[in-house]
């Protein structure tokens, strides 16, 4: 790294400074040849960024995916990545200057004293090796206690972040967990060794609402103790639970800075509007989001579906699912029991609940992806589940999926072009050339540019493989899709475009859709009934408006009462909006 430096000043030691950047600049070598050669480009990605924090205080940095925010963050604790120029008039963290550290030095200050919470736990975490393991080497590295007492922390710290059961789940590892007790236990290892700084990049970007508010409540603790925290999230809601000071990138700069009341409640800069204009609610129910039409998504298709006589069954039916499973502690346990319910042409039913409810094993039984114990599934009144590969081959089409974690489910040699043209009926697209525009369409329909069809999936942000997993899930025109978690790493605005492509979709199609969701904002906008679930039972189910307006169990209610409230003219309370 190239930087200019000054010591800390007087006082900024006096208010216990933890963050002092000035004039940040972060810019990529990306084409072919070594950096500097004529063949190859510098891409400016963070420009002019300043940024300060005072220990016991949240900095909030909010934007769209490529917005730089991400890439701030990972400067931040010493991993820009490898073609990264980095300048600075001045880069400061927990009291040390660390434009010129090298790699031995980050390693001590990382976890010791600046904590990293990455935003795919599912790639940050060693997929070969236990969770507890996992948080365990985080302690042995700073030489932090015995194998006992390390092994010890580890299950309290699980413990601590809202992991049930801790004492086994230390012991499973990384796709043995859904993908909020992945992030919990990421979240453990980075706040093992209690930080100065904790630098959170979506921290509760897969997490249910309650376990969400329990991770707030978390930050929050940390927070009165004296720990800085820069907060990198999309959710506006949560940003206004826990932040200070919100700081609004644009196109890698920052567009709007200053007290989170005033931001939130008062922005001054066009682009921070729409950004709260864009998160979905009740009071957005039927209405579009993406309202001004910046990056609208129009939605296409070569075929419209026929209407459905009225007396037509359920075009997906759920009878009696149980489905259960052995542990590693030997045990066999339920994780779904005698769930039932019905999906109508053009409905959409949202299903709720905490990670580890069986929320997303319900799916795959209505995916036929995994046959249950007891019950049936029914596809357009015939039978979905309990039959052969070969009786459901030509109804595969039908019901199409929509994965919570889209990195895994793409094959990493394949770009994005491949990927869709692999999902493209050649019976109904029989030319490559055919094939191709209809690979470039479905990109359109999502928000991908030309430019994307080219790159490979690590390539792509978090929201961009997230609309590729959409587009691909478009391709067979099928008549059932399966969200599960479809929009929880896209940023408010494009989230509010691919839910405006949904609906439109919907409209013009009769698609049916069962969509999984901890955002209660997001089930509440999209879904017709709901469905809620707990330790695998179904306990509720009702219309939107009931569940959410008049629940009847006290499980419901708790849920809904663990809901970040985003604010319209509020009054705010010190650390955070009320």
């Amino acid at each position: 790294m190239t930087a200019t430096l000054e010591h800390p000043s007087a006082a900024a030691t006096a208010t216990r400074q933890l963050l002092n950047v000035r004039n940040l600049n972060v810019s990529f070598t990306a084409g072919r040849g070594r950096p500097g050669a004529p063949n190859t480009q510098r891409y400016h990605v963070v420009k002019d960024v300043s940024l300060s924090l005072a220990a016991g205080e949240c900095l909030a940095i909010v934007g769209e995916s490529g917005s730089g925010k991400s890439v701030t963050a990972r400067t931040l604790v010493g991993l820009p990545g490898g073609t990264a120029r980095v300048q600075a008039d001045a880069l400061e963290l927990a009291g040390h200057q660390v434009a010129e550290l090298g790699e031995r030095q980050w390693r001590q200050l990382r976890g010791r004293e600046i904590g990293f919470v990455l935003q795919d736990a599912l790639v940050s975490l060693d997929p070969l090796r236990p969770v507890g393991r996992e948080i365990e080497e985080a302690l042995r590295l700073h030489g932090w206690g015995n194998r006992r007492s390390r092994a010890a922390k580890a299950v309290e710290l699980l413990a601590s972040v809202g992991v049930p059961n801790p004492e086994i789940r230390a012991r499973q590892r990384p796709d043995e967990l859904s993908g909020g007790l992945r992030q919990r236990a990421l979240i453990a290892s980075a706040i093992a060794l209690d930080p100065k700084l904790v630098i959170a990049d979506e921290p509760t970007t897969a997490l249910d609402v309650t376990v969400q508010a329990q991770i707030l409540q978390l930050l929050a603790g940390m927070k009165d103790r004296g720990t800085g925290i820069v907060l990198i999230s999309h959710d506006l809601s949560v940003v206004a639970t826990l932040a200070d000071q919100v700081a609004v990138m644009q196109g890698g700069a920052i567009v709007e800075q200053g007290p989170a009341r005033r931001v939130l409640q008062d922005p001054q800069h066009e682009y921070t509007q729409a950004l709260l204009d864009a998160v979905p609610s009740a009071h957005t129910k039927g209405t579009p989001l993406s309202k001004d039409g910046r990056a609208r998504i129009t939605a296409t298709s070569r075929r419209i579906r026929t209407e459905r006589p009225a007396e037509a069954p359920p075009v997906l039916q759920a009878e009696g699912l149980t489905k259960s499973y052995k542990g590693p502690d030997g045990v066999q346990r339920t994780v779904v029991r005698d769930v039932s319910f019905e999906l109508g042409v053009g409905e959409t039913l949202g299903i709720v609940g905490e990670s580890g409810s069986g929320k997303s094993t319900t799916a795959r039984m209505a995916l036929a992806m995994l046959e249950p114990d007891a019950g049936r599934v029914l596809l357009d009144g015939g039978a979905w589940t309990g039959i052969s590969t070969a009786a459901r081959r030509s109804r595969r089409r039908l019901v199409t999926v929509v994965y919570q974690d889209p990195l895994s489910s793409f094959d990493p040699r394949w770009n994005a072009e491949r990927i869709l043209l692999d999902a493209i009926s050649r019976t109904d697209f029989p030319t490559e050339a055919e094939r191709t525009a209809r690979a470039a369409e479905l990109a359109g329909q999502v928000g991908l540019q030309t430019e994307h069809l080219a790159k490979h999936p690590l390539q792509l942000s978090g929201g961009q493989r997230q609309r590729l997993a959409i587009a691909r899930a478009l391709a067979p025109e099928p008549e059932v899709i399966v969200l599960d978690e479809a929009v929880s790493a896209l940023d408010v605005s494009v989230q509010a475009q691919v839910l405006d492509l949904l609906s439109d979709l919907q409209q013009e199609l009769g698609l049916s859709y069962l969509f999984i969701s901890h955002d209660l904002g997001v089930i509440h906008h999209m879904s017709d009934r709901v469905l809620v679930m707990k330790d695998g039972l179904a306990v509720e189910q009702g219309s939107a408006d009931q569940i959410f307006n008049s629940p009847r169990q006290p499980y419901t209610r708790e849920l809904l009462a663990s809901l970040p409230q985003l604010p319209s003219g509020a009054a705010a309370t010190e650390g955070g909006l009320a």
